[in-house]
């Protein structure tokens, strides 16, 4: 049985502008749409939702945020796992995605 929570995407790494030089990628719209319609209810401060990701070898828990200007959920990627992965903005990225919310 296939899970609900579970998704595969590609997007590509870009740099927020501004002192912090924080790196994101942004959740494609269709999968963004699925993901709130599916867990939006569950969302927690900001809007935020919890989940776990794998780039590569590299596995770690940390949120989304949605954002209306890019119309998805923006995905944080910190420097120690750009590191672990080799990855500079500009990089299109394949991962998994699993939102860590349950609906008891």
């Amino acid at each position: 049985m296939k899970d609900i929570r579970q998704f595969k995407l590609k997007s590509k790494l870009w740099v927020y502008p501004g002192k912090a030089a924080w790196h994101f990628i942004t959740v494609p719209e269709t999968q963004s749409k699925v993901i709130a319609a599916r867990f939006g209810l569950l969302k927690r401060g900001w809007g935020s939702l919890p989940v776990e990701v794998l780039i590569g070898k590299t596995k770690w828990q940390t949120s989304i945020f949605p954002d209306k200007k890019r119309k998805g959920y923006l995905l944080p990627i910190k420097s120690e796992i750009r590191k672990k992965e080799s990855l500079v903005a500009g990089d299109l990225l394949v991962l998994n995605l699993k939102i860590l919310v349950t609906f008891d």
